[in-house]
């Protein structure tokens, strides 16, 4: 989708990586804004590691999910699975593209577990070393959307070490529990492995930054906030509710404002698809996406 009025530039554009990236990366989502007023967007905690290479002008979170990480300027960031938001603020410009990594893809791409990155944001080059920045100088140098995301092909199948590393019993625990939009109770998941409830807990916080129960609710956030956010008109919430999981609407309530920072209505207020909005960069250029159901 790109758009312009008066000056203002509103592009967003979402591509599937190839084919043989598609086990490691879900989705490429390229964005570029100008003329708009400053704002305050909620980076929201979602299944996949954020990576993000800016064009111009740099990230900037003002909040990150971790309180303790004092605020910074990002031109490149790559950031863990989280459960609280991170706040990103801009002065009427952003351009980037956002990278969406699956968590236990990080050993194979970045040569670490996604555990090592949770509720952090760092410099993609801290994990990375001169990839990062020569990734960014490439997509700056590149001639549109379609060529920035070949480029990112192109560099990340080259950067790809497949590894055993990864437990299969976590993997497959990984898998359920997005199949199942976060439904499945850890004693299931730790009855289906061999393994005790307390050892796949720590396995799985090892590799993917969360435990099983976090995981879930990160799952069942992920997809309520794309159904609601796409959806026209959005559905009931008491709908939403009973559709991802949640006991009632009041449940949803609670888990909007614990991991979005506001409850439902407030948050599509802000944050919805409509233009001249600061776009979600997690939000590419469609609403509701099947991306979660990996």
């Amino acid at each position: 989708m790109t758009t312009q009025a008066a000056g203002a530039v509103d592009e967003a554009v979402r591509a599937r990586p190839a084919t043989a990236l598609r086990p490691y990366v879900a989705w490429y989502s390229g964005y570029r804004q100008r003329g708009l007023a400053p704002a305050v967007h909620r980076g929201l905690p979602s299944p996949y590691l954020t990576f993000i290479l800016t064009l111009d002008e740099p990230l900037v979170i003002s909040g990150h999910p971790d309180p303790a990480q004092p605020p910074g300027s990002y031109p490149t960031l790559l950031g863990g699975l989280h459960t609280s938001p991170a706040l990103i603020t801009h002065e009427g410009a952003q351009s980037g593209v956002q990278i969406a990594v699956h968590p236990l893809a990080a050993r194979a791409l970045f040569g670490l577990p996604a555990g090592e990155l949770a509720g952090i944001d760092v410099p993609a080059e801290e994990v990375l070393g001169r990839l990062g920045p020569r990734l960014r100088e490439r997509l700056q140098a590149a001639d549109g959307w379609a060529e920035r995301f070949a480029v990112l092909d192109g560099a990340l199948l080259r950067a790809a070490r497949p590894s055993g590393l990864v437990p299969p019993e976590v993997g497959w625990a990984w898998r359920a529990l997005r199949r199942s939009g976060g439904a499945l109770p850890v004693a299931e998941l730790a009855r289906e492995t061999g393994w005790s409830a307390r050892y796949l807990q720590d396995r799985f916080r090892r590799e993917t930054g969360l435990t099983p129960k976090a995981a879930a609710r990160v799952i069942r956030f992920d997809r309520a906030r794309h159904l609601l956010a796409g959806g026209s008109p959005p559905p009931r919430l008491a709908e939403l509710a009973a559709r991802c999981g949640y006991f009632d609407q009041a449940h949803l309530a609670r888990e909007f404002r614990a991991l979005a920072g506001a409850a439902p209505s407030a948050w599509l207020a802000a944050e919805g698809p409509e233009e001249g909005k600061f776009r979600n960069v997690q939000g590419g250029a469609g609403g509701a996406v099947a991306e979660w159901e990996a």
